[in-house]
C-alpha cells in the first residue's frame, strides 16, 4: 500500500505538471513559470509522501549539497551534448543558420526542468530505488532504463532507434549517477543540461517531440545512425556512445564508495540511503 500511494501522488503530481507545460509551451514566460512551479510542486510531493510512507528522511533529496550537485550534472550534461554535436559538425552533418530565438530558449528552461524533475522523480526517485531494494543495482538500472526507454516511443517522431538510444545514454546514465551518488541532484542536473544544450542551446529536436527554438537555427542532415534523424541527435551513435560510457564511469564510482546493492541484499539500500554524500 506505501508503494500505490507514492507512486499515486508522485504521478499525479508531474502529470499535473507535464499537462500545464503544454498547455502554456507556446507562451515563453508562461512556460519558464509555470516549469518553476512543475518543479516545486513535484519535489514537495515526493518529499512528503516518501519521508511519510517510508518514515525515514528522503536523502535523495537533501537540501544540503543539492546546488553543488545540480552545478555538476548541469555541466556535465552540456559538455556531454556539446561532445555529441560537436562530432556531427565535423561530419558535416549539423549546419548553424543564423541565432534562433532567446525568448524560445527561456521558455525551455522552465519546459526542460519541469521534464528533467519528474521524469527523474518517477523513472529514478520511485522505479529504479524501489526496484534495486528486490533485484539489485544491476537489474533495476536494466530494467528501468528499458522502460524509460520505451516511454518514448509514445513521442511524435518516435523511432526504435531512438527508443533503444535512451534506454542505453539516459536510462543508464541517470540510474547510474543516482546509484553513484545516493542523490536524486545530480542526475536531475544532468538530465536538464543535456535537453537544454540539445534544444535551447542548439536548436535540434529532443527525444521526437518536434521542432525546438532555441539561441541557434541549426538543422540536422545526414545518415540517421549518425544524427538521429527526426528523433534528434538522442538518436545519434554519438550520444548512444558517450552516454554508455558515462554509465561505466558512474557505476565505477557506485562500486568504489559501496553503493552498489547485490540482488537479494538489497536491505543496504536503507543502509546506503542514510550516507548519500
Amino acid at each position: 500500500m506505501k508503494l500505490v500511494w507514492q507512486i499515486l501522488a508522485v504521478v499525479l503530481a508531474c502529470a499535473v505538471g507535464g499537462q500545464g507545460a503544454t498547455a502554456v509551451q507556446d507562451d515563453p514566460w508562461l512556460s519558464l513559470l509555470w516549469g518553476g512551479l512543475t518543479v516545486v510542486l513535484a519535489v514537495l510531493v515526493y518529499r512528503w509522501v516518501v519521508g511519510r510512507t517510508e518514515r525515514r528522511p528522503v536523502t535523495e533529496l537533501a537540501r544540503e549539497g543539492a546546488s553543488g550537485s545540480l552545478l555538476r550534472g548541469l555541466v556535465v550534461g552540456v559538455v556531454m551534448f556539446g561532445a555529441v554535436i560537436a562530432n556531427i559538425y565535423v561530419l558535416g552533418d549539423y549546419t548553424v543558420h543564423g541565432f534562433g530565438s532567446p525568448t524560445g530558449a527561456i521558455g525551455l528552461v522552465g519546459f526542460m526542468a519541469g521534464a528533467a524533475v519528474t521524469e527523474e522523480l518517477m523513472f529514478r526517485g520511485l522505479l529504479f530505488r524501489l526496484v534495486e531494494r528486490g533485484l539489485g543495482t544491476y537489474i533495476a538500472l536494466a530494467l528501468s532504463g528499458t522502460v524509460f526507454g520505451a516511454s518514448h516511443l509514445l513521442n511524435k517522431d518516435a523511432t526504435l532507434l531512438g527508443g533503444v538510444a535512451i534506454a542505453i545514454e539516459a536510462g543508464g546514465m541517470l540510474a547510474a549517477a543516482y546509484a553513484a551518488t545516493r542523490s536524486l541532484w545530480l542526475p536531475i542536473g544532468l538530465h536538464f543540461g543535456w535537453n537544454f544544450a540539445e534544444s535551447g542551446i542548439f536548436g535540434t529536436e529532443v527525444s521526437g517531440n518536434g521542432d525546438t527554438h532555441g539561441l541557434l537555427d541549426a538543422s540536422t542532415s545526414g545518415a540517421e545512425l549518425i544524427t538521429g534523424g527526426e528523433f534528434g541527435p538522442e538518436a545519434s551513435v554519438y550520444a548512444t556512445l558517450f552516454g554508455a560510457l558515462l554509465t561505466v564511469v558512474f557505476l565505477w564510482l557506485a562500486r568504489r564508495r559501496g553503493h552498489i546493492v547485490p540482488r537479494r541484499r538489497a536491505e543496504r539500500v536503507d543502509a546506503l540511503a542514510t550516507l548519500a554524500r
